[in-house]
């Protein structure tokens, strides 16, 4: 398959995630109070089955969705993907780059929606800032999809193992928010979404500009 075929096919998710985020955004802001039959549900439940020995490991798992770790894990990315140092300097600062640049879109659009989070007695863990997207979703979601990318970049034989473990870190942050009580579940939902589009908008705008050669592993 070619590239451009590949970067069609971005395309059309990069459009398709980023209207189903429009379309979840504007269900949360005109449904009253805010909230949807599935954020209060699975909210009770979480604050409902909580026990130490569970909300400890789940606000570890959680603090690696932000901060530092997420760019450091990039930086080492970006220099095992590159083969010369050159190509590990350019790897390295670009990957860096696009989760700086998605944390920057995503706040922005945070505070356009301005969405309450939930009570702050139920949390379990400390929070700042509105809601809906979740940022620990979103940069950990997006964090894992551009540490497969470099593994890509590297070559094209990737280990399936690797790529499960990374993909099940970026999804069981988001779900560790929920657990903790500082987030809706669809703000989670909105997290992936966001994550899924702006990841696929990059590798759109990648391909594309790489031609129309053959992708790597056919």
């Amino acid at each position: 398959m070619t590239r451009a075929r590949l970067a069609r096919r971005a395309g059309w998710l990069a459009l398709t995630a980023a209207v189903l985020f429009a379309l979840l955004a504007v269900w949360v802001v005109r449904t009253p109070d805010h909230l949807l039959p599935a954020d209060v549900d699975l909210h009770r439940w979480s604050v409902e089955h909580r026990p130490t020995v569970a909300s400890a490991p789940a606000r570890v798992v959680t603090d690696t969705g932000t901060g530092f770790i997420p760019y450091v894990l990039l930086l080492l990315a970006g220099l095992y993907a590159g083969r010369t140092t050159r190509q590990r300097a350019i790897t390295a600062a670009a990957l860096l780059l696009c989760l700086g640049a998605g944390q920057t879109l995503r706040y922005t659009v945070m505070t356009l929606i301005a969405r309450p989070r939930p009570a702050v007695e139920d949390w379990a863990t400390p929070a700042s800032g509105w809601s809906f997207p979740s940022g620990h979703t979103s940069t950990a979601a997006m964090t894992a999809g551009l540490l497969v990318a470099a593994l890509f970049l590297r070559g094209s034989r990737v280990p399936r193992t690797a790529v499960a473990v990374i993909g099940v870190w970026g999804a069981v942050v988001g779900l560790t928010r929920v657990y903790l009580g500082v987030h809706w579940f669809t703000d989670v939902i909105g997290g992936w979404l966001f994550a899924t589009a702006w990841l696929s908008l990059l590798t759109f705008a990648y391909l594309w500009r790489t031609g129309d050669r053959p992708a790597a592993g056919g």
